[in-house]
């Protein structure tokens, strides 16, 4: 019997429409969409819809591939990498560019997560906690308040000068 397949290319199970739900069966390829679209950081609700399951069926038939999502970004980016390297040892000129244009912006954002580390540990606790709007809006009066005197000073000690 040939498969049928829906508007967006994907089979229709067996027995769908009929009465009953047909039991889902997970496809290859609907595993590497999942890692693919965790890698993206979309959250399992979406992920179910676009895969066309509840989320529920999502959690029974993906629960290992779940537990390494934090993992699938940093698979995903390694596998372009390797690719983008491939394609530049064999000559591809543009997969060079990619390859030296995806290093550079690898470097920058090792670059920013050491800053960012470093500019963590400056800070006191407390003052890495949000702050809530009544006390922000104290704060950024204090400093305009601040900067007004700082600034009527200069002109007083300017015009005392002429």
């Amino acid at each position: 019997m040939e498969p049928n397949f829906d508007l967006f290319g994907h089979p229709v199970r067996e027995g769908f429409g009929n009465r009953g739900r047909p039991p889902y069966e997970p496809t290859e390829r609907d595993r590497n969409k999942v890692k693919l679209l965790m890698a993206l950081g979309w959250v399992n609700s979406r992920i179910a819809n676009a895969i066309g399951v509840s989320p529920a069926t999502l959690k029974r038939y993906f629960r290992a591939d779940m537990k390494q999502r934090d993992a699938m970004r940093d698979r995903l980016d390694a596998r372009r990498f390797e690719i983008a390297l491939e394609q530049a040892n064999a000559g591809n000129v543009t997969a060079l560019r990619e390859l030296g244009a995806m290093i550079d912006r690898n470097d920058r954002m090792e670059i920013e997560r050491k800053m960012s580390k470093l500019g963590d540990d400056d800070e006191p606790p407390a003052s890495r906690d949000k702050l809530g709007k009544k006390v922000a809006a104290e704060q950024r009066a204090h400093a305009a308040d601040a900067d007004l005197m700082a600034e009527l000073e200069s002109e007083a000690a300017q015009n005392a000068r002429h």
